[in-house]
């Protein structure tokens, strides 16, 4: 039987909610300063929404498969030390590239080392890497670095056909991720490991080693996000750079609808969280809110992710109830 629009259109907002509350957001800003939708503008918010994107889409992925990485801030300014080293000492772009995502996936090796095959809490595990990488970020650089050059920066405040190198990059890999949850046996893998380990484990399922691979490749974003945030700012602060940057991953990937239980969740919702926490931070600096209640805001945008991700999982079992018993109802009709 046909799905209804009603039945439609109930579901959409239930799987994106947040894309309603985006819409609105935007509108009343727009009237109110006239500025948000400046291109200008709108760069600046999608060149921070890009480095968000690129951590967030492997993050999510963990979530998704029921772990978590708290280290990708400490990472990212790891990434963005060790790039800039290998750029002051070798003038390569390339190289500072390789050496930052190498350094970034050596973090997610030790996680996911430590996560997979011993079995230690993700979240004790990476909230301790979180406070150590940080503290090799800053003996490997106690001062902070600058000056790369303008091959380097490219990185970070390039564009091509006008749209800026960062956004075309976190782009591409949105799609890819988004092809691989829905489009192959490993993105399956990924979502069984999250609603039940040991189901997936009796199905054949390896639930070590795609973890353990996610691991690596939230280090390995994470440190190539660093590359990209001190080309743009021309500089690598180890003690700044990527500070609280962990929080602010999880919160665009849980606005985005991927519950924090596991199992469910699509790269489109990571999309919508992270342009709704830049289009929201954007807003409040327009509309002349002050840094600490961004901060608030912030704050209690996680929360509301949480709250909102358990409430419509919630809404989305009574829905799956309803289709279920009106089908169970036809199917008794039928066979009478």
């Amino acid at each position: 039987m046909p799905e209804s629009m009603a039945n439609r259109l109930v579901r959409g907002i239930i799987r994106n909610p947040l894309l309603i509350f985006l819409i609105v957001i935007v509108i009343a800003v727009q009237l109110t300063t006239g500025s948000l939708l400046n291109w200008q503008n709108l760069r600046g918010v999608l060149m921070d929404g890009a480095v968000i994107a690129i951590v967030a889409i492997p993050c999510a992925m963990l979530i998704i498969a029921g772990y978590i990485d708290l280290s990708v801030g400490s990472t990212l300014a790891l990434g963005g030390v060790v790039g800039g080293m290998i750029m002051s000492r070798f003038g390569d772009p390339a190289l500072a590239v390789i050496a930052a995502v190498g350094a970034g996936a050596i973090v997610g090796l030790f996680n996911g080392f430590l996560t997979c095959r011993f079995g230690l809490s993700a979240f004790i595990t990476t909230l301790g890497t979180l406070t150590a990488v940080r503290g090799v970020a800053q003996l490997l650089s106690p001062l902070p670095r600058s000056s790369f050059g303008d091959a380097f920066g490219f990185l970070g405040v390039g564009t091509l056909l006008g749209i800026p190198v960062s956004v075309w990059i976190a782009g591409i890999l949105l799609v890819v991720a988004g092809l691989f949850l829905a489009r192959t046996p490993g993105g399956r893998h990924v979502y069984a490991i999250g609603v039940n380990r040991e189901a997936a484990y009796l199905s054949g399922v390896n639930v070590s080693r795609l973890p353990f691979v996610l691991f690596i490749l939230s280090g390995a974003a994470a440190g190539f996000a660093g590359t990209i945030t001190a080309a743009r700012l021309n500089s690598a602060p180890a003690g700044q750079l990527g500070l609280g940057f962990e929080l602010t991953v999880l919160t665009a990937v849980l606005l985005g609808g991927i519950a924090l239980t596991g199992g469910e969740g699509s790269m489109f919702g990571v999309f919508i969280g992270v342009l709704f926490l830049g289009i929201l931070n954007n807003s409040l600096t327009l509309i002349g809110v002050t840094s600490f209640w961004q901060s608030v805001a912030s704050g209690l945008a996680l929360i509301a992710a949480i709250a909102l991700s358990a409430y419509t999982h919630v809404l989305r079992q009574r829905l799956e109830a309803n289709e279920a018993k009106k089908l169970a109802e036809l199917t008794t009709t039928s066979a009478s």
